[in-house]
C-alpha cells in the first residue's frame, strides 16, 4: 500500500494538482480490482495499490476563488479542509501548520506532494519534514533571484527540505545543482499547468463567456479584445505604480475592450486610492476601455485567454498558459521565473512602466502573432511521468 497525502492551498495549486489526482485514480483502480482478487497476487507489486487523501489548507476560501475551480478541474471535493483562511504571511502560514500536524499524524502517508510556491505549499512542506515525512515538490527549481518576493521564499525553502523535486523547465534544473542539490533528487518532468490546458481547452471553448461579452463574431471568429490580471501586492499595494499600469492599459485599451478579472484585494485597492476613472462599467457595449469582471472559473478564463489579442499580467501561471495558447504576454514584472516562457514562448517581461508597456503593446499588436513554440516536455503527460517516479520511489523504500 502506498499512502500519499496532497496539499492544495490556493487557486495556481489546484491546477497544478489535478492532473495528479487523475492519474493517481488509475492506481485507486488497481487497488479495488485487487480487492476483489481480480488480479493475482504477483501483480500486487507491479500494480502497488494507491491510497490518496486531498487536502484543502483553505489559504483560498472565497468560492469565486476556489469552490468553481474544482468543479472545472473536475476534481473531488477535498477529503479534509483544514478552513485555515487568511491573514499576515506568518499567521496564515502558522494556522496551516498547527492544523496539518494533527491529520499527518492520524493519517500516516509515506510522503506529502506539495505544488507551486504559496503559504501553503512551505507550510506543509516544513510540517510533514519535521515529523520524517519525505515530502515531493512539482514545480521545484524556479528562481526569480528576487527575495522581495514571499513566493520566492516559499520556492526556495520548500525545495531545501523536499526529498523529490519534479521540474517543469531546465532553468529549474540548473537553479539546484548550482544551490548543491543532489542530481539523483532532480526530475526534468514538463509541466502540469499545461497538463490542466491541454485536458481542459476544447471543453474551455464551449465556454459562453465571449457571447456574453459581446466578443463572439458571425461564426467562429472574435473581435480583437486583451486580457489583464493583476494581484501581486509590489503592483497592486502601491498607488504611484498600480496608476502607472492602469494608465498604460487604458492606451491600449482605445482600440479595443481590454478585460480584467479583479481579484478582491486589487479591487479594493483601486477603489481606495481613488483610480475608478481608468476602469469602465462591466455593464457597457465592450467597444472598448478597461473592463471589470468579477473573478472567473477555471474554463471561463482560459477560454478568455485563448482568443485574446494580448494578456497583460503578472501570474506566473498566465506566462505558462499564455505560451501554449501563443497569445503575446506582456508580464508586468521586473523578471521572471519561469524563463522557458521568454526563450520558447510568446512572453514578453516588461516591467511596470508606463512608456515601456506601452511601447512593447504596440510593437506586438503590429505583427501578426505567431505560431505558438512549447517548452520541452509541455505536452499533457507531466502527471503520469510524476506519478511512475513517485511510484518507483515509494516501491523501493517499502523494500529497503
Amino acid at each position: 500500500m502506498i499512502r500519499l497525502l496532497s496539499v492544495v492551498g490556493a487557486r495556481p495549486n489546484f491546477m497544478k494538482i489535478a492532473p495528479i489526482v487523475h492519474e493517481l485514480k488509475k492506481y485507486e483502480l488497481r487497488k479495488h480490482e485487487l480487492e476483489k482478487h481480480e488480479l493475482k497476487k504477483d501483480d500486487s507489486k507491479k500494480f502497488p495499490a494507491i491510497e490518496h487523501c486531498l487536502l484543502h489548507s483553505g489559504q483560498h476560501y472565497d468560492e469565486l476563488l476556489s469552490g468553481n475551480f474544482f468543479a472545472d478541474l473536475g476534481l473531488p471535493a477535498p477529503d479534509v479542509n483544514l478552513e485555515a483562511g487568511s491573514g499576515s504571511h506568518a499567521v496564515q502560514t502558522a494556522e496551516i501548520m498547527k492544523r496539518l500536524e494533527p491529520v499527518l499524524l492520524d493519517y500516516k502517508p509515506q510522503m506529502v506532494l506539495v505544488v507551486g510556491d504559496v503559504n501553503s505549499t512551505i507550510a506543509a512542506a516544513l510540517t510533514a519534514v519535521k515529523l520524517g515525512i519525505g515530502v515531493a515538490h512539482i514545480e521545484a527549481g524556479l528562481r526569480s533571484f528576487d527575495m522581495t518576493m514571499p513566493e520566492e521564499i516559499n520556492r526556495k525553502l520548500t525545495d531545501a527540505v523536499s526529498s523529490l523535486l519534479f521540474v517543469t523547465e531546465q532553468s529549474g534544473v540548473e537553479n539546484l545543482k548550482r544551490e548543491g542539490v543532489a542530481a539523483e533528487k532532480i526530475f526534468l518532468v514538463g509541466n502540469v499547468m499545461i497538463d490542466s490546458l491541454l485536458r481542459h481547452r476544447e471543453m474551455a471553448a464551449k465556454s459562453p463567456l465571449l457571447d456574453r461579452l459581446g466578443m463572439r463574431q458571425n461564426g467562429a471568429g472574435c473581435r480583437a479584445y486583451g486580457v489583464l490580471t493583476l494581484h501581486r501586492p509590489s503592483n497592486v499595494d502601491d498607488t504611484e505604480t498600480l496608476q502607472g499600469i492602469l494608465s498604460a492599459v487604458s492606451s491600449i485599451a482605445t482600440e479595443f475592450p481590454v478585460f480584467f478579472p479583479m481579484h478582491p484585494r486589487t479591487r479594493k485597492n483601486i477603489e481606495s486610492f481613488g483610480l475608478l476613472r481608468f476602469i469602465g462599467n462591466s455593464a457597457g457595449c465592450n467597444d472598448s476601455g478597461i473592463v471589470p469582471l468579477d473573478p472567473l472559473g477555471y474554463l471561463d478564463f482560459l477560454s478568455l485567454n485563448d482568443r485574446a489579442r494580448i494578456v497583460l499580467t503578472d501570474s506566473g501561471g498566465v506566462q505558462e498558459e499564455t505560451t501554449v495558447l501563443g497569445v503575446p504576454c506582456l508580464t508586468l514584472r521586473e523578471n521572471t521565473e519561469r524563463p522557458a516562457t521568454v526563450e520558447h514562448g510568446s512572453n514578453h517581461i516588461v516591467g511596470v512602466d508606463p512608456d515601456r508597456i506601452l511601447k512593447t503593446a504596440r510593437a506586438i499588436l503590429e505583427k501578426p502573432t505567431g505560431a505558438p513554440r512549447r517548452p520541452p516536455l509541455w505536452d499533457g503527460e507531466a502527471a503520469a511521468r510524476i506519478v511512475t517516479i513517485l511510484r518507483e520511489h515509494l516501491q523501493r523504500e517499502n523494500h529497503a
